[in-house]
């Protein structure tokens, strides 16, 4: 096994040119010259490499092109990389693409938790922090908890987050790895591939196109920008008490059709709202809003910093100046890019080898 020498930790990364990952990445590479990273991604669709290029040169940063799925490739960095740390990042996340073939995000999502979470059991690592979601807690107009709230997923993607969490605290059990589960509000902000809401909305608005609303457009989230994410997952890993669970996110909510007018006041479009907003088909389920409690996590000295219109206007320009950072970026902002089955679904007799 490759020894950690002339560096503290070594951190593996899931889904490292992703748009959450990459952004925690950037942080902590630069902030941590005393600590390796290992940038494990298979560079699907959603990948951004770009998001990564003010750090990919720096001596303590790696890039591996691969999946999560090859036993092989997970156990081999673990042991040659000297890896003590893993942040578990990767993921299938649109919701919308879970109702077109859900089984792809079984696979992703459990499958390649699972997939990591043996390798780790040969490994002595430090720390094996894992990436869910608020979507765990299901539809509540209660701040849920995260100690008291019973998780109830209402949707596929939801649903293999919660089985993916369900394995992770099954190995911290059984196998005495030390995990940290974080749940996560909706995050947005540069870099993100523009299937997601705000993207999404921005991309069409430069395009001349309308905000498609999904349903009535009262359907209400909470989000949160990408910069506060990556320094809640900083706190987290130097601060967090393993074993347990952070929700990550703010009390700040909006309405799907709240952050269309937001941002067409933002672009200076309000005057032709009218011929720019456009409700089309709901989703086959839409949970209403989730609410959560982030009182755990502030305790350790976090807080938002991003005013909700300041990061508004911060992705708008970024998309305004980077926005064919995708090839795909055009499938994406179609109204129902993933209502129809997936055109590559999952191979059923296929082998993790």
């Amino acid at each position: 096994m490759t020894e950690n020498k002339g560096f503290e930790r070594k951190i593996l990364m899931t889904g490292g040119a992703g748009f959450i990952g990459s952004n925690v990445l950037r942080l902590m590479v630069r902030k941590y010259p005393q600590y390796q990273f290992v940038n494990l991604d298979k560079l699907d669709v959603c990948a951004c490499p770009g998001n990564l290029g003010d750090v990919s040169h720096l001596p303590n940063y790696k890039f591996v092109k691969g999946s999560i799925l090859s036993p092989d490739l997970v156990g081999y960095l673990l042991a040659n990389e000297g890896i003590d740390t893993i942040f578990h990042f990767a993921a299938q996340t649109h919701v919308d693409n879970s109702f077109g073939n859900p089984l792809t995000f079984t696979e992703n999502n459990v499958m390649g938790t699972h997939v990591l979470l043996e390798a780790a059991r040969a490994h002595r690592l430090k720390l094996f922090i894992h990436v869910s979601t608020d979507e765990v807690y299901g539809p509540s107009d209660e701040t849920c908890t995260e100690t008291k709230t019973v998780l109830n997923p209402t949707n596929p993607y939801a649903a293999t987050k919660m089985a993916a969490e369900a394995l992770v605290k099954s190995y911290a059990a059984s196998f005495n790895i030390p995990v940290i589960i974080t749940r996560g509000n909706n995050v947005f902000g540069p870099g993100q591939y523009p299937e997601k809401l705000i993207p999404k909305f921005v991309c069409r608005l430069i395009k001349g196109m309308t905000c498609c609303i999904h349903g009535t457009g009262k359907n209400v989230r909470n989000f949160l920008y990408v910069d506060d994410v990556a320094t809640a997952f900083d706190l987290i890993f130097h601060k967090g008490e393993v074993g347990g669970v952070y929700n990550i996110g703010t009390s700040f909510c909006r309405s799907t059709s709240e952050v269309a007018s937001d941002l067409l006041e933002i672009m200076g479009l309000q005057d032709q709202a009218d011929g720019l907003i456009e409700h089309v088909e709901d989703r086959k389920y839409n949970d209403h809003r989730y609410t959560i409690d982030t009182t755990r996590l502030e305790k350790l000295g976090w807080k938002p910093a991003t005013p909700w219109k300041q990061g508004l206007r911060q992705t708008a320009q970024w998309y305004k100046e980077n926005m064919d950072s995708w090839p795909s970026v055009d499938k994406a902002l179609t109204p129902h890019p993933t209502f129809k089955e997936d055109p590559e679904p999952v191979d059923l007799n296929r082998r993790f080898t």
